[in-house]
């Protein structure tokens, strides 16, 4: 068998196509080194956004008329490109929602809320975004269920020994858990989560919105049951994002929102709901968005899940190495090997805020803060930490400058 090499990701050539970079704070050319929260926009989907808004906007499935025709097109067609992006057996198992929190709710609601009771257990990660401990929490204490968190070891990765221990507490009923920590960047082992949930008879739900945009990501290899990501951290627009779920589970959920489209018939006596799809597809949906979600996917293997993956490995080792020359530093998280583009650091005796603030006279964009993951931080004993993480377009000169401006800090606030 023929093994073909993955073409490297030039990053410098792809700067071109984001505008965004090619201004300058305070007098520094922008280092974007927030990637993590949110991704910037190249061109081509600015300009898939622009050219559908100038020639094809219209309301989706309502009309039969050209420009309904053309948007539904459109709209159609990015869900089949992101069910291919994701190896999803069918797009009608794709759902458009705002984001990926939407996404979790949609299903915390929807199969959670009637379904837990008294006895069972959700199981969730230490690791986890508020997004995908929240609604698990919640709904626990809806239902009477019980919650449960998987510990995190000292080097920043899932402790599956305490998998055992769990099972014995309840019956394990859903398990959701990150691909990607959106803190520490840890890759987590969703496979063996996946075979585990399913061993006790319970649903696993992913948050891949750290993941996608990341590395290569198959629904059928993880062995998920759902699976929910955003646009906006894919270089695409806000406010759109999707959820993948098996047809099976999402055939017999209830809808999660009501009215418009997901309506099949209304009577006064009763209501019915249209097919998955669209029974989670209320009211006028974001099209627009995801024609640019669709751009995005386009751009991103285009570029290549791959050389995205190995370029971010390359330069998170990179950062590791140089952030460990500055004094007073403490780095969170995983070797490089096992985590995507993403530090995480404190300085002895320096706010993570002060840290931003003085990065951002120099030009170059952090974030500061708990990162939407206060049990991870309570973990790790901080309030808060600096983040720096990077994308397709990063090079290594911005993570210098990152360096020399902790140098600066230091310097002003030691």
């Amino acid at each position: 068998m023929a093994v073909h090499a993955q073409p490297k990701l030039d990053a410098r050539k792809l700067r071109g196509d984001f505008p965004i970079l090619e201004q300058q704070i305070h007098g520094k050319p922008l280092a974007y080194l927030d990637s993590a929260v949110s991704a910037q926009k190249p061109r081509q989907v600015l300009d898939a956004l622009r050219d559908f808004y100038e020639t094809s906007y219209g309301n989706v499935h309502r009309g039969v008329y050209t420009l309904s025709e053309r948007a539904t097109e459109g709209y159609e067609g990015a869900r089949q490109k992101i069910a291919t992006f994701v190896n999803a057996p069918s797009p009608r198992e794709i759902v458009f929602t705002r984001n990926a929190t939407e996404s979790i709710n949609l299903v915390a609601y929807a199969w959670g809320l009637p379904t837990l009771g008294a006895g069972d257990l959700v199981v969730v990660t230490e690791l986890e975004h508020h997004s995908n401990f929240v609604p698990w929490q919640y709904i626990a204490k809806r239902t009477g269920a019980g919650f449960r968190t998987i510990r995190l070891t000292d080097a920043g990765e899932l402790d599956l020994d305490c998998l055992e221990e769990i099972a014995t507490e309840g019956q394990v009923k859903v398990v959701a858990a990150n691909y990607v920590s959106n803190a520490l960047g840890t890759v987590n082992p969703v496979e063996r989560l996946s075979a585990w949930a399913h061993e006790q008879g319970a649903i696993m739900v992913v948050d891949a919105a750290q993941a996608a945009p990341h590395r290569r990501v198959d629904v059928q290899a993880l062995g998920c049951d759902f699976l929910a990501f955003s646009a906006h951290k894919m270089c695409g627009p806000t406010s759109v994002g999707a959820l993948w779920g098996r047809h099976e589970l999402l055939a017999k959920m209830e809808p999660f929102n009501l009215g418009g489209h997901m309506i099949r018939s209304v009577g006064l006596e009763d209501t019915t709901w249209g097919d998955v799809p669209a029974k989670f597809e209320a009211g006028t949906q974001p099209i627009a968005e995801a024609v640019g979600f669709g751009a995005a996917v386009d751009y991103l293997e285009e570029v290549g899940l791959e050389a995205i993956e190995q370029h971010e490995h390359e330069l998170v080792a990179y950062a590791l190495e140089r952030m460990a020359e500055v004094p007073g530093i403490t780095q969170y998280g995983p070797l490089p090997e096992n985590r995507a583009g993403i530090v995480s650091f404190n300085l002895d005796g320096v706010h993570p805020h002060d840290v931003s603030q003085i990065l951002d006279y120099e030009g170059v964009a952090i974030r500061a803060g708990h990162h939407c993951c206060q049990p991870l931080m309570k973990r790790l004993g901080v309030a808060a930490t600096n983040r720096a993480s990077f994308y397709l377009y990063t090079i290594p000169e911005e993570i210098d400058r990152l360096v020399d401006g902790l140098h600066k800090a230091r310097k002003v606030f030691g």
